[in-house]
């Protein structure tokens, strides 16, 4: 491929073309989120998560920026930023990679075996050393709480206060309290 922006739109189109729901985060080819489901023989099974990728000018020559947006528990991962401690696209990339091998190869790898022994997170890295039963239930807990289907439609930080509004039941209830009860 001769210049790195051809090898970024073919990558990009070949991931769209995969079973990954990619969202553009502007009009440029380099940053985007990308739907990603929890392998299905680990305890992130059924979990799924919003993965910010950003790929630098030099891509694929140097290696895309991954990020969870959507908490995950994991020795590996950041718990506040989900930034990814990933030797393969941290250190060893190679432009012979792209991003399909990031979603069907290193980040299924990566949640399948994890690598206390060199953690972002102290916390998941200590449990899983300590008590593995107990940790896979935390993991568990944190797919149920923050990685369905539903989690991964806005970014936390994206969410506009209309989506914040009360529900039916909430909405009536504050309605009496501030109005009072209606005359006989």
């Amino acid at each position: 491929m001769s210049s790195p922006s051809k090898r970024r739109e073919m990558d990009l189109m070949k991931l769209m073309m995969s079973d990954y729901k990619v969202e553009m985060i502007n009009d440029g080819m380099q940053e985007f989120y990308v739907h990603f489901h929890g392998p299905s023989d680990s305890p992130y099974h059924g979990g799924v998560w919003r993965i910010r990728v950003e790929l630098p000018d030099a891509y694929p020559y140097k290696s895309p920026s991954i990020g969870f947006v959507n908490k995950i528990y994991h020795p590996n991962v950041d718990e506040m930023s989900g930034s990814v401690c990933l030797d393969v696209i941290n250190q060893t990339w190679s432009p012979m990679f792209d991003l399909v091998n990031v979603f069907e190869v290193f980040l299924p790898q990566l949640l399948l075996y994890p690598n206390p022994s060199d953690p972002l997170n102290g916390e998941a890295a200590a449990l899983m050393m300590r008590d593995r039963t107990a940790y896979e239930q935390r993991v568990k807990e944190y797919c149920e709480k923050y990685a369905k289907p539903e989690d991964v439609g806005a970014a936390p930080e994206e969410k506009s206060s209309d989506e914040e509004e009360l529900s039916e039941d909430e909405y009536d209830s504050s309605d009496e309290a501030v109005a009072g009860q209606a005359d006989p």
